[in-house]
């Protein structure tokens, strides 16, 4: 669900002073993109929204979240944006990060 290594490579990359920073801009932009989900009825700009969540999840490490955004991303691409299970996709986030959250500190302490 999350790839750990990725995240502690990101640390080094970033440093351990401003990676609370990267991580608090990352759950905030990704809010703001499901949100734009929740409004997005129709679904228009679906494919930009989940190549977005899909770079963001990948950049910190949220691996199962990114290939859901993937294979979503792919689907709206192919006209077939109605078919993808956002309230899946939603629930595999909300699960990576609580994970996330909850072995951040025991992992990279």
């Amino acid at each position: 669900m999350i790839r750990w290594d990725r995240v502690m490579q990101l640390r080094d990359e970033v440093g351990p002073d401003e990676f609370d920073e990267v991580v608090e801009i990352f759950l905030e932009e990704v809010q703001e993109i499901i949100a734009r989900l929740h409004r997005d009825i129709d679904r228009v700009e679906l494919e930009q929204n989940l190549h977005f969540l899909k770079g963001s999840a990948l950049s910190l490490g949220f691996d199962q979240f990114s290939k859901l955004c993937q294979d979503g991303e792919r689907q709206a691409s192919a006209g077939q944006g109605a078919d993808v299970d956002l309230p899946a996709l939603l629930a595999v986030f909300d699960s990576s990060k609580l994970k996330f959250e909850a072995e951040l500190n025991q992992k990279l302490g």
